[in-house]
């Protein structure tokens, strides 16, 4: 145990960790403000997180880093830490956003919905991915943020993903490409639905459902929402496919440990499971219940994003961009046909059942 504590420490207490640290929460916090303007509202604060990190990372290495190894190397593991330890932290965080009783009540017609839509699309946005030629990897990643909820859920089963240390710059790669993918495809969506939503005949409800079935972030589907006078059922709609990340990520632990995992046996078997998404549960089941949380969860979500953005800060600093350059074109395809589907296929279900 003390040569744990002694190991993190030494990780942990570092001018690298802490000037890395400061820039990440000074990235969110702006990221945060930035959220609440016309225009910069449809990307969240997540999305502006990322893209400040991957700004500052030039300033970054000319000024801090220079020619030197040694801070070429904290900086790269300052942010690696930052962006894997806070992410978990973040998404448990983000389960106080989730109100069971209201999913279970209000939300009841939207829990099916949210399960079919979830599991169809992961399924075909991985198959057209993997048909285009793209690696298994970013093919799980682009479909799973497609499906669920954008940048938090590449994230989330980032978390399911086990791969070897050599490979580890490359996953982080393909979890930055997965975010900006997803961003720009909701963003375009969003635009998309709210221009066209007015000349389908749909009511309200109908609209807000396919906002919230088809939308990719939060803040799409809530911008789409508002835009029809829908907002709470597209929230909850949204919501419903949140509440979906937790089993996904289960299943895909146990499919890419059995199908794709590059990691030296121990002769043991073992599945990354992602634990901190009972973490994720349990906030949302003190969220709901504990009247004292529920006073405060606006407070606790906000922090929650506070955290995320940091995440997301850090990994943009860390990210290639000539990687990016050359695997991005295929995945991003692969997420617009899937969205043309997915969007249609939400109106469609938005007329029957609503």
């Amino acid at each position: 145990m003390r040569e744990f504590c002694t190991k993190w420490w030494k990780r942990i207490a570092t001018v690298d960790m802490l000037f890395i640290g400061v820039l990440t929460l000074l990235a969110s916090l702006f990221s945060s403000w930035l959220k609440q303007f016309p225009g910069f509202s449809l990307f969240g604060a997540l999305i502006i997180a990322l893209l400040i990190g991957m700004i500052i990372q030039f300033p970054i290495r000319s000024a801090y880093v220079g020619s030197n190894d040694g801070r070429k190397a904290g900086v790269k593991d300052a942010a690696g830490l930052i962006s894997n330890k806070l992410l978990r932290l973040g998404i448990i965080l983000l389960g106080f956003k989730l109100n069971l009783a209201v999913l279970f009540t209000q939300g009841i017609k939207c829990l099916p919905i949210a399960a079919v839509v979830v599991t169809l699309t992961i399924i075909v946005c991985y198959a057209i991915a993997r048909k285009l030629g793209v690696d298994p990897m970013l093919a799980i990643l682009t479909a799973g943020g497609t499906g669920i909820c954008g940048a938090a859920a590449v994230m989330g089963l980032a978390g399911s993903i086990k791969v070897p240390e050599d490979k580890q710059d490359e996953k982080d790669n393909d979890v930055t490409m997965a975010v900006a993918i997803v961003a720009i495809m909701g963003t375009v969506f969003a635009l998309l639905e709210i221009a066209l939503g007015p000349l389908t005949g749909m009511t309200k409800d109908q609209l807000g459902i396919t906002a919230g079935a088809s939308l990719h972030e939060i803040a799409h589907a809530v911008a789409g929402g508002d835009a029809f006078g829908a907002v709470d059922i597209a929230t909850i709609m949204k919501l419903s496919r949140v509440l979906m990340l937790v089993f996904a990520a289960i299943i895909i632990a146990i499919w890419w440990e059995k199908k794709h995992s590059e990691v030296q046996s121990t002769g043991k078997k073992t599945v990354a499971f992602p634990w901190f998404m009972l973490g994720f549960i349990g906030a949302s089941i003190i969220g709901t219940f504990v009247p004292f949380v529920t006073s405060i969860t606006p407070q606790l979500v906000d922090f929650a994003y506070i955290v995320l953005g940091m995440a997301m800060a850090a990994l943009g600093i860390n990210v290639n961009f000539k990687a990016i350059a050359s695997k991005g074109k295929k995945p991003m395809l692969a997420s617009f046909l899937t969205s043309i589907l997915l969007m249609c296929f939400a109106a469609g279900v938005a007329m029957l059942f609503f």
